[in-house]
């Protein structure tokens, strides 16, 4: 601040009110805003690119999103007016799921500012890694025995230095992803179950009753919701088809985009006869070609994918 006022605001009279400069006017509150520049009369939406599980992967994460032209060389959003859909996990088994997510709500920022947008979707991990934090190890009542969540979060490839580095704003953020998604005629699941169908009979109904269930359910209504989001392998074999049209006839789409079951477990090559990791040559479109896998497992030595649709 200056060490005097300036002279326009200076006060000639004790009568006199001070000088002030008005701003722009108003907007009209009719005109509809946008979080980003507003797009042209003539102009269409970005591309639509789907992220895989990356499951605390960030180096690999970076290279891939890069690798596509999404994001610089320093990590910043790169890809203008595009949209991206994370399906979910971005923590646990990998070293480094905290900055995952740190860069998922990053780009989110970056992309709206360019007129695109960077979304994820709840993995059944997201689900495993709040309860942890939430309830430790408050016992809740598994099919296997008694158990907690932080013992399961554990088993099921937890990190310690994650759980220790997670803030107020990453639960917060976390808690409020939904769980199923439309976009472009492709519904967007994180995993490869029909168990959302018992959450409601559209895409809001289902978001809803996850984010009331987060906000007001106790650990044995998130221990449900956690095991029935852990299911998988639905649309796979000669039944899978006719899930997959469940879902879709119920939520809408013409294809369905999913993350959670390791292509090489859908396939069956999880090891091949030369001990090499598994072969993931990209996206694995499956059940009479109603259905795309996108977990290219990263975990087991596969690929993180990064995919363009439609694929």
């Amino acid at each position: 601040m200056p060490d005097q006022p300036s002279p326009a605001l200076q006060l000639p009279g004790r009568d006199d009110p001070p000088t002030i400069e008005l701003g722009p006017p108003l907007p009209d509150p009719a005109a509809p805003t946008y979080p980003y520049p507003a797009p042209g009369p003539d102009e269409p939406p970005g591309p639509v690119y789907v992220v895989g599980d990356v499951h605390g992967y960030l180096e690999e994460l970076r290279a891939e999103l890069r690798h596509q032209g999404l994001i610089d060389a320093d990590g910043h959003w790169s890809a203008g007016r595009a949209r991206i859909w994370f399906l979910g996990d971005f923590t646990d088994r990998g070293p480094d799921g905290i900055g995952v997510i740190d860069l998922v709500m990053q780009l989110a920022a970056e992309a709206a500012a360019a007129g695109g947008y960077c979304r994820a979707l709840m993995g059944n991990h997201e689900l495993l890694f709040l309860g942890a934090a939430k309830y430790g190890d408050e016992p809740v009542q598994s099919t296997a025995g008694t158990a907690s969540f932080l013992a399961a979060w554990r088993l099921n490839g937890g990190q310690q230095n994650d759980l220790d580095r997670l803030e107020a704003h990453h639960i917060s953020w976390l808690s409020r992803l939904p769980a199923v998604a439309l976009e472009d005629g492709h519904l967007l699941l994180h995993s490869d179950t029909t168990a959302y169908l018992e959450y409601g009979e559209s895409i809001p109904d289902v978001n809803d009753a996850v984010h009331s269930l987060l906000s007001d359910g106790g650990v044995d209504e998130w221990w449900d919701c956690f095991r029935r989001f852990t299911k998988r392998f639905a649309f796979r074999g000669d039944a899978g088809p006719m899930a997959v049209h469940e879902l879709l006839d119920t939520y809408g789409g013409t294809r369905i985009v999913h993350g959670h079951s390791p292509i090489p477990y859908l396939t069956g090559a999880v090891h091949a006869d030369d001990g090499q990791p598994p072969h993931i040559p990209g996206p694995y479109v499956y059940a009479d070609d109603l259905a795309v896998a996108m977990d290219g497992g990263v975990t087991m030595e596969g690929r993180l994918l990064v995919a363009r649709l439609p694929i």
